[in-house]
């Protein structure tokens, strides 16, 4: 029998249990502070970890009613059949490929995002990716450090006129329009949910992804990760690319096939990739992560290739920090408490999963 989804004031017996995983040493006296603030420090029985959920944690918090985790954190169905008394997911985040929502569906337990925290925050950093590639900054870092002063191989681009392919034009989109566009390029757009009237306002124009890719100098990549786009960048989308272009990816590393890029980046496909997601990132940047799983075939290929990749000169790589701004991680604070809030005043807010 499920569990009922909101508790309105009057029900209110005992304070819901709610356990915040993947925060920063900071963050658990912010958020603490400003439950107070809202009025429900007696509302609400919070712990808050920096560590990940994972299913050894589980035994510690078995009693949490809401759990608030990152995309570090795997929501699976292990994790989650350990929680036995769970109705509320929180993810501080706008993706929500690390839950396993079906199984959150079966139980009932509603799982809200956060979907408006740092578009114009991601659009910046992919034109810092951007101008790193075009401006060779990058290759020019690594000479320095070796003393090398080779100018001439320095040489970059103007981004002035150039044709720069925007593959997902949403919220965060459209703000990387809005500042190509200040650049000076041309801007092409491929989304499936085209709004004419916007092109109009900011200048630019929707087209097929064949053509977008046959057309930009620069492919930055802002949809979300679905079945619909795994692999979306494969070796057969990659051949019909311009050759020379950039590619730029701060959307999710699932979007684009890591061999495939490798294999555009070796034959001049491509000039040269900026990633902030890449396959397997989880494993680079906490290597500890791939003892906790058996071994895999898979899980070890994509290690390997992503370590060839980010040997390379002409990728910038950052780990997954296209977000990580002191205003955007605010908001995204900010915005998990007023989700947890309005769970509580039975109306739940952004809704990935909704009550049944």
């Amino acid at each position: 029998m499920g569990h009922p989804q909101t508790l309105h004031q009057a029900d209110w017996v005992k304070p819901m249990r709610v356990a915040f995983f993947d925060l920063e040493e900071w963050q658990g006296d912010y958020l603490q502070r400003q439950l107070e603030q809202m009025g429900l420090a007696e509302t609400v029985q919070a712990q808050y970890f920096t560590d990940h959920l994972t299913p050894e944690v589980c035994d510690s918090i078995a009693d949490a009613e809401a759990v608030a985790v990152f995309v570090w954190t795997k929501l699976t169905a292990e994790v989650l059949a350990r929680l036995p008394h769970l109705r509320l997911v929180l993810t501080m985040s706008t993706g929500y490929d690390h839950i396993d929502l079906e199984t959150c569906r079966a139980r009932g337990i509603v799982v809200c995002n956060v979907p408006h925290y740092g578009e114009n925050t991601v659009a910046e950093h992919t034109f810092a990716l951007i101008l790193s590639l075009s401006r060779k900054l990058h290759e020019a870092y690594f000479q320095t450090i070796r003393g090398e002063f080779r100018i001439r191989d320095l040489r970059g681009f103007d981004l002035y006129g150039k044709t720069l392919g925007v593959v997902g034009a949403g919220n965060i989109g459209l703000h990387v329009i809005r500042i190509a566009r200040g650049f000076g390029m041309r801007v092409l757009a491929y989304d499936i949910n085209p709004h004419p009237l916007l092109a109009e306002v900011l200048g630019f124009t929707y087209t097929d992804l064949d053509t977008l890719l046959g057309e930009s100098d620069i492919v930055s990549l802002h949809v979300p990760a679905t079945p619909q786009t795994y692999h979306l960048i494969n070796r057969e989308t990659l051949s019909k690319v311009k050759r020379g272009a950039l590619l730029i990816n701060t959307a999710r590393g699932s979007v684009v096939d890591t061999e495939a890029l490798l294999w555009a980046l070796d034959n001049g496909i491509l000039a040269g990739a900026g990633l902030d997601v890449i396959e397997g990132e989880e494993y680079i940047t906490e290597e500890s992560a791939l003892w906790r799983l058996p071994p895999a075939e898979q899980t070890l290929r994509k290690v390997v290739q992503a370590h060839m990749l980010l040997k390379r000169e002409n990728v910038v790589f950052t780990p997954h920090i296209a977000f990580n701004s002191h205003e955007a991680v605010r908001r995204i604070l900010d915005t998990t408490l007023q989700n947890l809030k309005a769970f509580l005043q039975g109306r739940p807010q952004n809704c990935v999963v909704p009550p049944p």
